[in-house]
């Protein structure tokens, strides 16, 4: 039997004692049922109230009544405060835990605001597979995330101690999708100060808002209005061109997915040679430069040096298994 039925069951148990004691003292006592219900509290609570003299019946139920209640009332007071300090304990020994994972990760992104465009956001990071930390200051925020089984930082993402706690020293990348520009500016000015060469995404909710992220130092600025005003237009104008960036771009796809893959130990050599062409359904559109250049549709001869990142469409498991080749 588990603690909280034990507790349910002396509750219950006092109950039982009450209505007994009601009925034992308007049995010998000839009391009200208002007169014994209020005598047997009185008795249960060891207060030692009494109306007037009790009769050898009456003392015997009282008796009986303050053996059995002080040793039920103390039974379930213990496990009530058993069942608090042990959760309270096991909440904090969770949250050391998981600030132990926080603190080893490297690499991984911090989605700051766990609404619907962060949650979207977590989503995407986990089909990748990319680990990632959620700071929010919602209690509602913190239980979803948890429930997620995801690292969760709870505080201010505008302050810089929550941005460390999450790993910020460690990390590739912050995503800030708070609700306000306001807030997304503070929290870009705060993690550029603290982490200069870190990627920062921020949500834009104006083309006034992302003029101030760019000031503020974002790395990319993403706006909700307009890409979906794009993404109706564009479902007119060109629908199956939409359907085809649909169909490469989500993580469900079984058929194609466009994907990003850095060069590592293949630098030096030339996409020919790489050996890249003879994997099935990978196709090669482009080569990104770390200078910000890009050759599309690069020639075979085309050489791949360290830092290169390869734009590839292909089967998502041929693209693992490229990615695994060069990195």
């Amino acid at each position: 039997m588990s603690r909280l039925r034990h507790i349910l069951v002396g509750v219950g148990a006092l109950c039982v004692l009450t209505v007994i004691g009601t009925i034992g003292y308007m049995h010998f006592e000839g009391y009200t049922a208002g007169e014994a219900s209020f005598f047997t509290l009185g008795v249960l609570a060891t207060e030692g109230l009494q109306i007037r003299p009790l009769s050898p019946g009456g003392r015997a139920l009282t008796a009986a009544l303050m053996v059995l209640g002080i040793g039920i009332v103390l039974y379930t007071v213990a496990l009530i405060a058993q069942q608090t300090i042990e959760g309270e304990l096991q909440t904090f020994v969770g949250r050391r835990r998981m600030q132990r994972t926080i603190d080893g990760l490297r690499g991984h992104a911090i989605v700051c605001g766990f609404g619907r465009m962060g949650r979207m956001v977590c989503r995407e990071l986990q089909a990748k597979p990319m680990p990632f930390v959620v700071v929010d200051r919602a209690e509602s925020a913190g239980r979803r995330a948890e429930e997620q089984g995801l690292l969760l930082v709870s505080g201010d993402a505008t302050e810089e101690e929550t941005l460390r706690r999450a790993g910020m020293a460690n990390a590739a990348a912050v995503i800030t999708t708070l609700p306000s520009d306001a807030e997304n500016v503070f929290l870009t000015l705060t993690a550029r100060a603290v982490a200069p060469t870190l990627t920062i995404v921020a949500r834009a909710e104006s083309e006034t808002g992302a003029e101030r992220l760019r000031q503020a130092g974002a790395t990319r600025i993403v706006s909700p209005y307009t890409i979906g005003g794009h993404r109706m237009a564009q479902a007119i104008l060109r629908p199956a061109v939409l359907d085809f960036v649909d169909l490469t771009t989500q993580h469900q796809s079984v058929e194609l997915q466009f994907e990003e893959i850095a060069i590592v130990r293949s630098a030096g050599t030339t996409l020919a040679s790489s050996g890249i062409r003879d994997y099935v359904d990978v196709m090669v559109l482009a080569i990104r430069k770390p200078d910000g250049g890009t050759r599309f549709n690069p020639a075979p001869d085309e050489a791949l040096m360290a830092g290169d990142r390869l734009l590839v469409i292909g089967q998502a498991q041929s693209l693992k298994r490229l990615e695994r080749e060069l990195a």
